[in-house]
Protein backbone atom coordinates (compact mmCIF):
# COMPACT_ATOMS: atom_id res chain seq x y z
CA UNK A 1 0.00 0.00 0.00
CA UNK A 2 1.16 4.00 -0.73
CA UNK A 3 -0.16 5.85 1.88
CA UNK A 4 0.15 9.41 -0.38
CA UNK A 5 -1.44 7.57 -3.11
CA UNK A 6 -4.36 5.87 -1.06
CA UNK A 7 -5.22 8.72 1.05
CA UNK A 8 -4.46 10.99 -2.78
CA UNK A 9 -7.22 8.53 -4.10
CA UNK A 10 -9.78 8.59 -1.08
CA UNK A 11 -9.07 12.55 -0.58
CA UNK A 12 -9.53 13.12 -4.80
CA UNK A 13 -13.12 12.11 -4.76
CA UNK A 14 -14.10 13.30 -1.06
CA UNK A 15 -12.39 16.62 -2.06
CA UNK A 16 -15.23 16.38 -5.44
CA UNK A 17 -17.90 15.46 -3.17
CA UNK A 18 -16.89 18.31 -0.98
CA UNK A 19 -17.03 20.82 -3.24
CA UNK A 20 -20.17 19.91 -4.68
CA UNK A 21 -21.64 19.63 -0.84
CA UNK A 22 -20.28 23.23 -1.35
CA UNK A 23 -22.44 24.16 -4.43
CA UNK A 24 -24.95 22.76 -2.52
CA UNK A 25 -25.22 24.73 0.73
CA UNK A 26 -24.72 27.96 -1.12
CA UNK A 27 -27.74 27.36 -3.16
CA UNK A 28 -30.03 26.65 0.43
CA UNK A 29 -27.91 29.98 1.21
CA UNK A 30 -29.34 31.70 -1.14
CA UNK A 31 -32.72 30.03 -1.11
CA UNK A 32 -33.38 29.79 2.72
CA UNK A 33 -30.35 31.63 4.16
CA UNK A 34 -30.94 31.51 8.05
CA UNK A 35 -34.56 31.50 8.38
CA UNK A 36 -36.67 29.24 10.50
CA UNK A 37 -37.10 27.41 7.44
CA UNK A 38 -33.11 27.01 7.37
CA UNK A 39 -33.10 26.20 10.79
CA UNK A 40 -35.71 23.56 10.60
CA UNK A 41 -34.37 21.87 7.41
CA UNK A 42 -30.62 21.63 9.77
CA UNK A 43 -31.63 19.85 12.43
CA UNK A 44 -33.89 17.85 10.24
CA UNK A 45 -30.70 17.01 8.00
CA UNK A 46 -28.32 17.10 11.23
CA UNK A 47 -29.40 13.86 12.88
CA UNK A 48 -29.44 11.65 10.11
CA UNK A 49 -26.10 13.16 8.34
CA UNK A 50 -24.04 12.86 11.69
CA UNK A 51 -24.96 9.13 11.78
CA UNK A 52 -23.78 9.17 8.24
CA UNK A 53 -20.61 10.79 9.75
CA UNK A 54 -20.58 8.63 12.66
CA UNK A 55 -20.71 5.58 10.36
CA UNK A 56 -19.18 6.23 6.80
CA UNK A 57 -16.28 8.61 8.17
CA UNK A 58 -13.91 5.95 9.97
CA UNK A 59 -15.67 5.01 12.86
CA UNK A 60 -17.67 1.99 11.80
CA UNK A 61 -14.48 0.91 10.00
CA UNK A 62 -12.56 1.11 13.54
CA UNK A 63 -14.67 -1.92 14.56
CA UNK A 64 -15.00 -3.87 11.56
CA UNK A 65 -12.05 -3.93 9.54
CA UNK A 66 -9.57 -5.34 12.39
CA UNK A 67 -12.19 -8.08 13.21
CA UNK A 68 -12.83 -8.57 9.40
CA UNK A 69 -9.19 -8.81 8.92
CA UNK A 70 -8.51 -11.44 11.50
CA UNK A 71 -11.57 -13.42 9.99
CA UNK A 72 -10.63 -13.01 6.38
CA UNK A 73 -6.61 -14.75 7.37
CA UNK A 74 -8.59 -17.77 8.42
CA UNK A 75 -10.09 -18.12 5.37
CA UNK A 76 -13.08 -16.41 2.97
CA UNK A 77 -15.63 -18.77 4.07
CA UNK A 78 -14.92 -17.55 7.98
CA UNK A 79 -14.57 -13.50 6.66
CA UNK A 80 -18.22 -14.65 4.86
CA UNK A 81 -19.90 -15.85 7.52
CA UNK A 82 -18.91 -13.33 9.92
CA UNK A 83 -20.12 -10.69 7.41
CA UNK A 84 -23.23 -12.23 7.11
CA UNK A 85 -24.51 -11.85 10.83
CA UNK A 86 -22.99 -8.27 11.01
CA UNK A 87 -25.45 -7.68 8.07
CA UNK A 88 -28.69 -9.30 9.16
CA UNK A 89 -27.92 -8.00 12.67
CA UNK A 90 -27.43 -3.90 11.05
CA UNK A 91 -30.85 -4.47 8.68
CA UNK A 92 -33.12 -5.93 11.58
CA UNK A 93 -31.44 -3.37 14.47
CA UNK A 94 -31.58 -0.49 12.08
CA UNK A 95 -35.13 -1.26 10.51
CA UNK A 96 -36.32 -1.53 13.97
CA UNK A 97 -34.51 1.66 15.36
CA UNK A 98 -36.05 3.56 11.87
CA UNK A 99 -39.53 2.56 12.60
CA UNK A 100 -39.88 3.41 16.36
CA UNK A 101 -38.06 7.35 15.64
CA UNK A 102 -40.37 7.67 12.98
CA UNK A 103 -43.48 6.95 15.32
CA UNK A 104 -42.49 9.04 18.08
CA UNK A 105 -40.63 11.63 15.72
CA UNK A 106 -42.16 14.62 17.93
CA UNK A 107 -40.76 13.61 21.24
CA UNK A 108 -37.27 12.75 19.29
CA UNK A 109 -37.34 16.58 17.78
CA UNK A 110 -38.17 17.61 20.99
CA UNK A 111 -34.87 16.43 22.19
CA UNK A 112 -32.90 16.90 19.73
CA UNK A 113 -33.66 20.83 19.51
CA UNK A 114 -35.61 21.78 22.84
CA UNK A 115 -35.46 25.88 21.72
CA UNK A 116 -37.77 24.95 19.11
CA UNK A 117 -40.63 23.75 21.67
CA UNK A 118 -42.12 27.30 21.75
CA UNK A 119 -41.87 28.08 18.04
CA UNK A 120 -45.00 25.77 16.99
CA UNK A 121 -44.61 26.44 13.27
CA UNK A 122 -40.88 25.94 13.43
CA UNK A 123 -41.46 22.28 15.65
CA UNK A 124 -43.51 21.51 13.31
CA UNK A 125 -41.99 21.72 9.99
CA UNK A 126 -38.67 20.23 11.47
CA UNK A 127 -40.97 17.06 12.87
CA UNK A 128 -42.51 16.64 9.13
CA UNK A 129 -38.79 17.29 7.56
CA UNK A 130 -37.12 15.03 9.97
CA UNK A 131 -39.42 12.02 9.22
CA UNK A 132 -39.24 12.39 5.72
CA UNK A 133 -35.01 12.44 6.04
CA UNK A 134 -34.79 9.58 8.80
CA UNK A 135 -34.85 6.66 6.19
CA UNK A 136 -31.40 8.27 4.93
CA UNK A 137 -30.02 6.79 8.36
CA UNK A 138 -31.02 3.23 7.55
CA UNK A 139 -29.67 3.22 4.18
CA UNK A 140 -26.43 4.95 4.69
CA UNK A 141 -25.35 2.82 7.50
CA UNK A 142 -25.54 -0.07 5.77
CA UNK A 143 -23.75 1.27 2.91
CA UNK A 144 -21.02 2.08 5.56
CA UNK A 145 -20.72 -1.56 5.63
CA UNK A 146 -20.24 -2.44 1.77
CA UNK A 147 -17.30 0.63 2.64
CA UNK A 148 -16.06 -1.23 5.23
CA UNK A 149 -15.87 -4.48 3.11
CA UNK A 150 -14.19 -2.34 0.00
CA UNK A 151 -11.41 -0.30 2.43
CA UNK A 152 -10.59 -4.21 4.14
CA UNK A 153 -9.68 -5.03 1.08
CA UNK A 154 -7.80 -2.07 0.51
CA UNK A 155 -10.13 -0.42 -2.42
CA UNK A 156 -10.64 2.74 -1.22
CA UNK A 157 -11.98 4.78 -4.39
CA UNK A 158 -15.99 3.79 -4.58
CA UNK A 159 -16.57 4.21 -1.00
CA UNK A 160 -15.28 7.49 -1.35
CA UNK A 161 -17.27 8.34 -4.19
CA UNK A 162 -20.25 7.46 -2.94
CA UNK A 163 -21.46 11.04 -0.85
CA UNK A 164 -21.38 12.35 -4.09
CA UNK A 165 -24.50 10.88 -5.45
CA UNK A 166 -26.36 12.60 -2.50
CA UNK A 167 -24.94 16.04 -3.22
CA UNK A 168 -25.99 15.52 -7.35
CA UNK A 169 -29.24 14.98 -6.15
CA UNK A 170 -29.85 17.58 -3.72
CA UNK A 171 -28.45 19.68 -5.97
CA UNK A 172 -30.30 19.11 -9.00
CA UNK A 173 -33.50 19.88 -6.91
CA UNK A 174 -32.22 23.08 -6.14
CA UNK A 175 -31.62 24.56 -9.51
CA UNK A 176 -35.41 24.22 -9.26
CA UNK A 177 -34.94 26.27 -6.47
CA UNK A 178 -37.06 29.48 -7.37
CA UNK A 179 -39.82 27.72 -8.38
CA UNK A 180 -40.56 25.09 -5.84
CA UNK A 181 -40.55 28.30 -3.12
CA UNK A 182 -40.87 27.05 0.12
CA UNK A 183 -42.04 23.34 -0.68
CA UNK A 184 -37.82 22.98 -1.86
CA UNK A 185 -37.55 21.90 1.76
CA UNK A 186 -39.63 19.00 1.44
CA UNK A 187 -38.18 17.72 -1.84
CA UNK A 188 -34.76 18.47 -0.71
CA UNK A 189 -35.85 16.07 2.47
CA UNK A 190 -37.39 13.20 0.00
CA UNK A 191 -33.90 13.87 -2.21
CA UNK A 192 -31.77 13.00 0.43
CA UNK A 193 -33.16 9.77 1.51
CA UNK A 194 -33.60 8.85 -2.62
CA UNK A 195 -29.66 9.75 -2.18
CA UNK A 196 -29.23 7.45 0.16
CA UNK A 197 -30.76 4.18 -1.08
CA UNK A 198 -28.72 5.28 -4.63
CA UNK A 199 -25.33 4.95 -2.64
CA UNK A 200 -26.40 1.60 -1.09
CA UNK A 201 -27.03 0.27 -4.67
CA UNK A 202 -24.06 1.98 -5.99
CA UNK A 203 -21.78 0.83 -3.22
CA UNK A 204 -23.22 -2.71 -3.82
CA UNK A 205 -21.99 -3.09 -6.84
CA UNK A 206 -18.25 -2.44 -6.49
CA UNK A 207 -18.59 -4.87 -3.27
CA UNK A 208 -20.34 -8.42 -4.90
CA UNK A 209 -16.88 -8.94 -6.19
CA UNK A 210 -15.87 -9.52 -2.66
CA UNK A 211 -19.08 -10.43 -0.30
CA UNK A 212 -22.83 -11.00 -1.61
CA UNK A 213 -25.79 -10.51 0.57
CA UNK A 214 -27.77 -13.39 2.12
CA UNK A 215 -30.60 -12.24 4.48
CA UNK A 216 -30.78 -14.76 7.22
CA UNK A 217 -33.44 -14.48 9.83
CA UNK A 218 -32.19 -17.61 12.13
CA UNK A 219 -28.86 -17.24 13.07
CA UNK A 220 -26.60 -18.01 15.61
CA UNK A 221 -24.59 -15.56 17.09
CA UNK A 222 -20.74 -16.42 17.13
CA UNK A 223 -17.91 -15.02 19.37
CA UNK A 224 -16.18 -12.74 16.58
CA UNK A 225 -19.77 -10.80 16.26
CA UNK A 226 -19.86 -11.04 19.46
CA UNK A 227 -16.53 -9.23 19.86
CA UNK A 228 -17.75 -6.58 16.79
CA UNK A 229 -20.46 -5.24 18.71
CA UNK A 230 -18.69 -5.48 21.90
CA UNK A 231 -16.39 -2.79 20.40
CA UNK A 232 -18.41 -1.13 18.00
CA UNK A 233 -20.30 1.38 20.34
CA UNK A 234 -17.21 2.32 21.65
CA UNK A 235 -15.78 3.28 18.66
CA UNK A 236 -18.72 5.04 17.07
CA UNK A 237 -18.28 7.28 20.42
CA UNK A 238 -14.83 7.51 20.12
CA UNK A 239 -13.98 8.22 16.56
CA UNK A 240 -17.14 10.06 16.12
CA UNK A 241 -16.81 12.42 18.90
CA UNK A 242 -16.06 15.35 17.04
CA UNK A 243 -19.48 15.33 15.29
CA UNK A 244 -21.02 14.29 18.55
CA UNK A 245 -19.69 17.29 20.06
CA UNK A 246 -21.37 19.08 17.16
CA UNK A 247 -24.67 17.56 17.57
CA UNK A 248 -24.42 18.72 21.16
CA UNK A 249 -23.47 22.12 19.86
CA UNK A 250 -26.51 22.03 17.69
CA UNK A 251 -28.99 21.17 20.26
CA UNK A 252 -28.00 24.23 22.65
CA UNK A 253 -27.66 26.35 19.56
CA UNK A 254 -31.45 25.37 19.34
CA UNK A 255 -31.68 28.27 22.17
CA UNK A 256 -31.09 31.19 19.79
CA UNK A 257 -32.45 32.59 16.32
CA UNK A 258 -30.47 31.42 13.30
CA UNK A 259 -27.84 29.83 15.10
CA UNK A 260 -28.15 26.50 13.92
CA UNK A 261 -27.69 27.60 10.47
CA UNK A 262 -24.49 29.68 11.25
CA UNK A 263 -23.31 26.64 12.68
CA UNK A 264 -23.51 24.43 10.16
CA UNK A 265 -22.33 26.65 7.44
CA UNK A 266 -19.10 27.05 9.55
CA UNK A 267 -19.05 23.55 9.87
CA UNK A 268 -19.56 22.71 6.52
CA UNK A 269 -15.93 24.61 5.36
CA UNK A 270 -13.39 23.44 8.25
CA UNK A 271 -14.70 19.92 7.26
CA UNK A 272 -13.56 19.87 3.61
CA UNK A 273 -9.88 20.06 5.22
CA UNK A 274 -11.03 17.29 8.41
CA UNK A 275 -11.98 14.75 5.61
CA UNK A 276 -8.32 14.46 4.07
CA UNK A 277 -5.90 15.35 7.17
CA UNK A 278 -7.92 13.04 9.67
CA UNK A 279 -10.58 10.90 8.03
CA UNK A 280 -8.96 9.53 5.17
CA UNK A 281 -5.98 9.04 6.83
CA UNK A 282 -7.73 7.19 9.76
CA UNK A 283 -9.65 4.90 7.17
CA UNK A 284 -6.69 4.54 4.76
CA UNK A 285 -3.96 3.28 7.20
CA UNK A 286 -6.46 1.04 9.52
CA UNK A 287 -6.69 -2.40 7.29
CA UNK A 288 -2.59 -2.56 6.95
CA UNK A 289 -1.67 -1.58 10.18
CA UNK A 290 -3.97 -3.93 11.94
CA UNK A 291 -2.46 -6.58 9.30
CA UNK A 292 0.93 -5.35 10.82
CA UNK A 293 0.10 -5.43 14.49
CA UNK A 294 -1.14 -9.07 14.22
CA UNK A 295 2.03 -9.87 12.21
CA UNK A 296 3.64 -8.16 15.15
CA UNK A 297 6.29 -6.26 12.65
CA UNK A 298 6.92 -3.12 14.95
CA UNK A 299 9.07 -0.96 12.54
CA UNK A 300 6.44 -1.36 10.13
CA UNK A 301 4.16 -0.27 12.76
CA UNK A 302 6.48 2.68 13.86
CA UNK A 303 6.76 3.83 10.46
CA UNK A 304 2.81 3.80 9.31
CA UNK A 305 2.35 5.62 12.25
CA UNK A 306 4.73 8.59 11.93
CA UNK A 307 4.11 9.15 8.08
CA UNK A 308 0.10 9.05 8.90
CA UNK A 309 0.94 12.04 11.70
CA UNK A 310 3.17 13.70 9.68
CA UNK A 311 0.58 13.80 6.64
CA UNK A 312 -1.75 14.75 9.02
CA UNK A 313 -0.50 17.97 10.44
CA UNK A 314 1.38 18.46 6.84
CA UNK A 315 -2.61 18.56 5.62
CA UNK A 316 -4.05 20.40 8.75
CA UNK A 317 -1.91 23.21 9.75
CA UNK A 318 -1.85 25.44 6.68
CA UNK A 319 -5.40 25.01 6.59
CA UNK A 320 -5.87 26.19 9.95
CA UNK A 321 -4.05 29.50 9.70
CA UNK A 322 -5.69 30.11 6.12
CA UNK A 323 -9.34 29.49 8.19
CA UNK A 324 -7.67 31.97 11.01
CA UNK A 325 -6.52 34.21 9.18
CA UNK A 326 -9.21 34.67 6.29
CA UNK A 327 -12.57 33.40 8.00
CA UNK A 328 -14.60 36.28 7.10
CA UNK A 329 -13.63 36.67 3.60
CA UNK A 330 -13.92 33.14 3.11
CA UNK A 331 -17.27 32.53 4.47
CA UNK A 332 -18.95 35.60 2.39
CA UNK A 333 -17.32 34.45 -0.61
CA UNK A 334 -18.93 31.03 -0.67
CA UNK A 335 -22.08 32.09 0.99
CA UNK A 336 -22.57 35.50 0.72
CA UNK A 337 -25.53 36.00 -1.12
CA UNK A 338 -29.33 36.21 -1.61
CA UNK A 339 -30.93 35.70 1.98
CA UNK A 340 -27.20 35.14 3.43
CA UNK A 341 -27.03 38.68 4.64
CA UNK A 342 -24.31 40.76 6.26
CA UNK A 343 -24.78 39.56 9.46
CA UNK A 344 -25.04 36.12 9.24
CA UNK A 345 -21.59 36.10 7.07
CA UNK A 346 -20.02 37.91 10.42
CA UNK A 347 -21.67 35.19 12.64
CA UNK A 348 -20.41 31.82 10.77
CA UNK A 349 -17.21 33.96 10.56
CA UNK A 350 -16.81 34.00 14.06
CA UNK A 351 -17.89 30.02 14.53
CA UNK A 352 -15.44 28.87 11.16
CA UNK A 353 -12.18 31.32 13.25
CA UNK A 354 -12.78 29.67 16.69
CA UNK A 355 -13.24 25.67 14.62
CA UNK A 356 -10.26 26.10 12.86
CA UNK A 357 -8.39 26.70 16.44
CA UNK A 358 -9.36 23.34 17.06
CA UNK A 359 -8.71 21.51 13.48
CA UNK A 360 -5.69 19.92 13.66
CA UNK A 361 -6.77 18.51 17.23
CA UNK A 362 -9.89 17.15 15.42
CA UNK A 363 -7.45 15.69 12.86
CA UNK A 364 -5.39 13.71 15.32
CA UNK A 365 -8.40 12.54 16.98
CA UNK A 366 -8.69 10.43 13.69
CA UNK A 367 -5.29 9.11 13.50
CA UNK A 368 -4.70 8.21 17.05
CA UNK A 369 -7.76 6.53 17.57
CA UNK A 370 -6.78 4.48 14.46
CA UNK A 371 -3.53 3.06 16.23
CA UNK A 372 -5.82 2.21 19.27
CA UNK A 373 -8.70 -0.05 16.69
CA UNK A 374 -5.76 -1.49 15.20
CA UNK A 375 -5.09 -3.15 18.10
CA UNK A 376 -8.15 -4.21 19.13
CA UNK A 377 -8.64 -1.42 21.49
CA UNK A 378 -11.91 0.74 21.75
CA UNK A 379 -12.42 0.85 24.91
CA UNK A 380 -9.90 3.39 26.25
CA UNK A 381 -10.32 6.26 22.69
CA UNK A 382 -14.03 5.85 24.17
CA UNK A 383 -13.47 6.38 27.55
CA UNK A 384 -11.31 9.61 27.17
CA UNK A 385 -13.83 10.74 24.09
CA UNK A 386 -16.59 10.33 27.04
CA UNK A 387 -14.79 12.71 29.34
CA UNK A 388 -13.98 15.32 26.13
CA UNK A 389 -17.94 15.15 25.72
CA UNK A 390 -18.72 15.74 29.01
CA UNK A 391 -16.23 19.25 29.62
CA UNK A 392 -17.71 20.19 26.01
CA UNK A 393 -21.05 20.24 27.01
CA UNK A 394 -20.29 22.12 30.64
CA UNK A 395 -18.58 24.42 29.11
CA UNK A 396 -21.27 25.12 26.12
CA UNK A 397 -23.93 25.27 28.91
CA UNK A 398 -22.04 26.95 31.34
CA UNK A 399 -20.84 30.21 29.05
CA UNK A 400 -23.96 29.78 26.50
CA UNK A 401 -26.29 32.68 28.68
CA UNK A 402 -23.42 35.30 28.81
CA UNK A 403 -22.38 34.69 24.91
CA UNK A 404 -24.55 32.68 22.72
CA UNK A 405 -23.98 30.52 20.87
CA UNK A 406 -20.10 31.41 19.90
CA UNK A 407 -19.40 29.80 22.72
CA UNK A 408 -19.93 26.15 21.29
CA UNK A 409 -17.44 26.11 18.52
CA UNK A 410 -14.92 27.40 21.07
CA UNK A 411 -16.06 24.33 23.56
CA UNK A 412 -15.68 22.06 20.70
CA UNK A 413 -11.95 22.66 19.88
CA UNK A 414 -10.86 23.13 23.93
CA UNK A 415 -12.58 19.67 24.28
CA UNK A 416 -10.85 18.50 20.72
CA UNK A 417 -7.36 19.63 22.13
CA UNK A 418 -7.88 17.65 25.49
CA UNK A 419 -9.10 14.48 23.14
CA UNK A 420 -6.03 14.42 21.23
CA UNK A 421 -3.62 14.94 24.15
CA UNK A 422 -4.86 12.55 26.27
CA UNK A 423 -5.20 10.20 23.59
CA UNK A 424 -1.36 10.75 22.79
CA UNK A 425 -0.27 10.31 26.64
CA UNK A 426 -2.43 6.74 26.71
CA UNK A 427 -0.74 5.88 23.65
CA UNK A 428 2.67 6.58 25.22
CA UNK A 429 1.68 5.10 28.14
CA UNK A 430 0.57 1.93 26.77
CA UNK A 431 3.50 1.65 24.41
CA UNK A 432 1.62 1.62 20.87
CA UNK A 433 3.38 4.65 19.15
CA UNK A 434 6.37 6.27 19.86
CA UNK A 435 7.84 9.41 17.78
CA UNK A 436 10.69 9.10 15.64
CA UNK A 437 12.93 11.85 14.57
CA UNK A 438 12.07 12.67 11.13
CA UNK A 439 8.73 13.42 12.33
CA UNK A 440 9.82 15.71 14.96
CA UNK A 441 12.28 17.76 12.51
CA UNK A 442 9.54 17.67 9.41
CA UNK A 443 6.75 19.17 12.11
CA UNK A 444 8.87 22.16 13.06
CA UNK A 445 9.26 22.60 9.34
CA UNK A 446 5.68 22.23 8.56
CA UNK A 447 4.87 24.67 11.12
CA UNK A 448 7.25 26.86 9.71
CA UNK A 449 6.17 26.53 6.63
CA UNK A 450 2.32 27.12 7.48
CA UNK A 451 3.28 30.65 9.32
CA UNK A 452 5.29 31.67 6.57
CA UNK A 453 1.71 30.66 3.94
CA UNK A 454 -0.37 32.57 6.85
CA UNK A 455 1.63 35.53 6.24
CA UNK A 456 1.19 35.75 2.70
CA UNK A 457 -2.23 34.41 2.52
CA UNK A 458 -3.27 37.64 4.86
CA UNK A 459 -1.25 40.38 2.17
CA UNK A 460 -3.08 38.58 -0.55
CA UNK A 461 -6.32 39.07 0.88
CA UNK A 462 -5.72 42.66 1.88
CA UNK A 463 -4.85 43.25 -1.66
CA UNK A 464 -8.42 41.90 -2.90
CA UNK A 465 -9.82 43.55 -0.51
CA UNK A 466 -12.61 45.12 -2.22
CA UNK A 467 -13.12 42.35 -4.68
CA UNK A 468 -13.68 40.40 -1.97
CA UNK A 469 -16.16 42.95 0.02
CA UNK A 470 -19.56 41.22 0.86
CA UNK A 471 -21.37 43.49 -2.25
CA UNK A 472 -18.78 42.22 -5.34
CA UNK A 473 -20.32 39.80 -7.00
CA UNK A 474 -17.19 38.04 -8.65
CA UNK A 475 -15.44 37.51 -5.08
CA UNK A 476 -15.96 34.37 -4.90
CA UNK A 477 -13.16 34.18 -8.02
CA UNK A 478 -11.12 35.95 -5.65
CA UNK A 479 -11.07 34.10 -3.14
CA UNK A 480 -10.15 30.76 -5.38
CA UNK A 481 -7.46 32.74 -6.49
CA UNK A 482 -6.71 33.68 -3.33
CA UNK A 483 -6.43 30.11 -1.98
CA UNK A 484 -4.08 29.39 -5.28
CA UNK A 485 -1.78 31.20 -4.26
CA UNK A 486 -1.78 30.48 -0.83
CA UNK A 487 -1.25 27.20 -2.03
CA UNK A 488 1.57 27.27 -4.60
CA UNK A 489 3.30 29.67 -1.73
CA UNK A 490 2.74 26.44 1.23
CA UNK A 491 4.16 23.69 -0.96
CA UNK A 492 6.98 25.71 -2.43
CA UNK A 493 8.19 26.74 0.87
CA UNK A 494 7.59 23.16 2.54
CA UNK A 495 9.89 21.89 -0.62
CA UNK A 496 12.01 24.31 -0.50
CA UNK A 497 12.52 23.63 3.08
CA UNK A 498 12.39 19.84 2.51
CA UNK A 499 8.94 19.55 5.02
CA UNK A 500 7.47 17.29 2.05
CA UNK A 501 10.19 14.64 0.85
CA UNK A 502 9.46 13.77 -2.61
CA UNK A 503 10.25 9.59 -1.72
CA UNK A 504 7.59 9.24 -0.25
CA UNK A 505 4.77 9.46 -3.15
CA UNK A 506 6.68 6.18 -3.96
CA UNK A 507 7.08 4.34 -0.86
CA UNK A 508 5.45 1.78 0.11
CA UNK A 509 3.59 1.07 3.37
Amino acid sequence: MNLIKSTGTFGFYTIISRILGYLRDILIAIFLGTSFIADAFFVAFRIPNTFRRLFSEGTFNAAFVPSYTSELNKGKLRSKQFADQIFNLLFLGLLFFVLIIELFMPVFVSLIAPGFVGDVKKVELAINLTRIIFPFLMFICLASFFSAILNSHNKFAAASAAPIILNLVLIGILFFGKSLGDKVVFYLSYGVSIAGLLQLIFLYIFVKKFYSIKLIFKFKISYPVKIFFKKLLPSIFSSGVTQINILIGTIIASFQASAVSYLYYADRIYQINLAIAGIAIGVVILPQLSKYVQLKKKDKITLIQNKALELSMFLSLPATIALIVGSEEIISALFGYGSFNVESVTNSAKALYFFALGLPAFALIKVFSSFFFANHDTKTPFLISLISVILNISVSLYYFREIGFIIIPIATSISSWFNSIVLLIFLKKEKLFSFNQIFLIKLIKTIFASIIMGFIFRYIILSFENQLAYSYDLKLFYLILSVILGLISYLLIAFFIKAFNSKDLKLKY
